[in-house]
């Protein structure tokens, strides 16, 4: 089960790059959409982990 989520989630993260990459070549309106969905996806993905970095890097140095 858990196996088929993370094929599902690498099918969508592939078929984002992909739209990403044909609307930047002019493609139809749906592809530009899709890419505008992925691209903001990969922000916030990564400000989280840039987030997640500084709250780990802040505790560490706390407790020393």
């Amino acid at each position: 089960m858990v196996g088929l989520v993370l094929l599902g989630a690498l099918v969508l993260g592939v078929g984002g790059c992909a739209c990403v990459v044909w609307a930047e070549r002019g493609g139809p309106r749906w592809a530009r959409g899709v890419a505008t969905v992925t691209l903001a996806v990969s922000e916030l993905v990564r400000r989280s982990e840039k987030n997640r970095r500084r709250s780990l890097k802040r505790t560490t140095n706390g407790g020393e």
